[in-house]
């Protein structure tokens, strides 16, 4: 059985046997020996030629089909399809723009396989044309709201793949963060790779790592005394796993309530009904609020902005970050 996928962020500039190891968690006893065996006997194909070396690492958007052996071929569970909402902001022939909530995840994992973002679409697609199936073009955290894209076709997908990759894309984000925000714009510039002592955290480094831009603009300011709390915009201009969260985090400023990556400096501010607020925020305050591309096929700059979710909105007001930005919401 030949098993073929995308590359996504996720994978960009990772060893191809770790992305392997992830690709195919569904199949029983795979170690990362094993991967490296098929990759040294030929197995592995990136973009259509072969590749034999298990350090290689693909570029987002690239093609990975792998040869599994006849004893761990087993198909794969087919990805089922719920009656679920999605807010949409846009749909043609050519793809789909969303506006994910906060909480769902974006496709099955082993501890989520149904509810996720993926079983809504295979839902939705059913009226689509043949030849038509989702493919997510980009990924959100579990705990992050707002705007995605998503192709229909794989030539569709690859295309916007190279564009959001090669910087023609614009993806703006927003953030609560504790700390005051100086200088108010610049430039987070810190080389991202994977934790060794855990798979799933990303770490921030001056030398090692995926090169990992983020521009930000400080958008709004509040005492909040002793610690401050900023609003920050941030303008991906790279795409790598928890990228916002943790340049913000290497920044000293990191996001509230963030799971990970946060710190409790709730603990620290002296207003005790402004820190219940803090403490009680159930997610990392980061919204995907704005989306820019251009067309595959229509070749027409779009924009999208994500309406920003309640949650967000209530900690703005709480904070007093939202008078102090008012036209958050309005399209510029």
């Amino acid at each position: 059985m030949t098993r073929t996928f995308t590359a996504d962020r996720g994978d960009a500039s990772v060893r191809l046997d770790l992305v392997l190891r992830r690709r195919l968690a569904d199949v029983p006893r795979l170690t990362r020996t094993r991967v490296q065996a098929w990759i040294e006997e030929g197995r592995v194909q990136l973009n259509g030629s072969p590749v034999r070396r298990a350090s290689v690492r693909p570029a987002a958007g690239s093609e990975i089909r792998v040869q599994l052996p006849g004893d761990v071929a087993t198909p794969r569970k087919a990805l089922s399809a719920e009656a679920i909402d999605l807010d949409i902001l846009f749909e043609d022939d050519h793809l789909v723009v969303i506006n994910k909530p906060a909480g769902v995840v974006m496709h099955p994992t082993y501890r989520h396989s149904e509810g996720t973002v993926m079983n809504a679409l295979m839902w939705h697609a059913r009226g689509w044309r043949d030849g038509s199936r989702p493919s997510l073009v980009q990924r959100l955290d579990k705990l992050t709201s707002g705007v995605v894209v998503v192709a229909k076709t794989s030539a569709v997908h690859a295309a916007l793949q190279r564009s959001l990759a090669a910087g023609r894309g614009e993806k703006d984000y927003l953030a609560i963060v504790y700390g005051k925000m100086s200088p108010a714009r610049g430039t987070i510039d810190l080389r991202l790779a994977r934790d060794r002592k855990d798979r799933r955290r990303v770490v921030a480094s001056a030398t090692e790592g995926a090169v990992s831009v983020t521009n930000y603009e400080r958008l709004a300011q509040v005492k909040a005394a002793p610690v401050g709390l900023s609003l920050v915009r941030c303008r991906l201009l790279t795409g790598r796993m928890h990228q916002i969260r943790v340049h913000l985090l290497a920044a000293g400023r990191p996001i509230v309530g963030d799971p990970s990556y946060g710190q409790p400096r709730w603990r620290e501010i002296a207003d005790v009904e402004l820190a219940a607020r803090l403490r009680e925020f159930p997610r990392q305050a980061l919204h995907a609020w704005r989306l820019a591309f251009t067309h595959p096929v229509g070749r027409r700059r779009m924009h999208f902005e994500a309406t920003l979710p309640d949650d967000f909105r209530s900690l703005l007001k709480a904070t007093g970050l939202e008078l102090r930005h008012d036209h958050l919401g309005k399209s510029s």
